[in-house]
């Protein structure tokens, strides 16, 4: 059957089972001989993904490619579907003779349809609402104290004031501590005293600026 198959296409009959193999079920590898678009598929591996065998026609996307006659690079990782709604991953290789003139393409299509389930299934699984993700647990363990959950806290609401506490003013501070109230720091016994000490004020200041807050909300 290969006869009066060009010898570069030759050479790269074994290579459709090879690829194929390597990659699994899902993958389909097509190799075709332009001559005669109407029956270019000269080998073929796992052909149920497009239900397609040796001696069938070249797809709309080859007859698209030749139509272009732009053989110049090859097309790497675009997108198809197959007529019942299978989305495959698709590459072109263009195969050309010792003068340069297009010959045959070797052709791969993964079926990436089962992957995409799962893709968008991670996807929703994983989802995080960052209205609600406002203070990293980095760092954390199962070893960490409920002070090592504060001051990570008061720490990170220090880093995006943006300058040293030195430099904060006093509407810099209460607004640290709105912030921090927000996040239900006041809630564990000691933050009072512990805000305090890092803000360089009096636990009487930190009550202060709570009753402040209050006031306003």
């Amino acid at each position: 059957m290969y006869e009066d198959l060009h010898p570069v296409l030759k050479n790269m009959v074994h290579l459709v089972e090879g690829i194929a193999n390597t990659f699994g079920k899902n993958c389909e590898v097509v190799l075709h001989d332009v001559r005669n678009p109407d029956k270019s598929i000269v080998a073929i591996a796992n052909g149920h993904v497009t239900n397609r065998i040796v001696g069938g026609p070249m797809s709309e996307y080859g007859l698209a490619d030749l139509r272009k006659g732009n053989f110049d690079n090859n097309k790497v990782n675009y997108l198809k579907k197959t007529k019942d709604g299978r989305v495959l991953k698709s590459t072109s290789m263009y195969i050309k003779d010792e003068q340069g003139i297009l010959i045959g393409f070797l052709c791969i299509n993964f079926d990436i349809s089962e992957f995409t389930v799962m893709k968008n299934l991670i996807s929703e699984i994983t989802y995080i609402n960052d209205e609600y993700n406002v203070v990293s647990a980095e760092g954390s363990g199962s070893e960490d104290t409920i002070n090592d959950v504060l001051a990570r806290i008061v720490d990170k609401m220090l880093e995006s004031m943006g300058k040293p506490v030195a430099f904060l003013s006093k509407e810099d501070k209460v607004h640290v501590v709105q912030l921090l109230e927000g996040q239900g720091v006041f809630l564990v016994k000691g933050a009072i005293d512990y805000v305090a000490k890092v803000l360089c004020v009096s636990r009487y200041t930190i009550y202060n600026y709570l009753d402040e807050i209050r006031v306003e909300i």
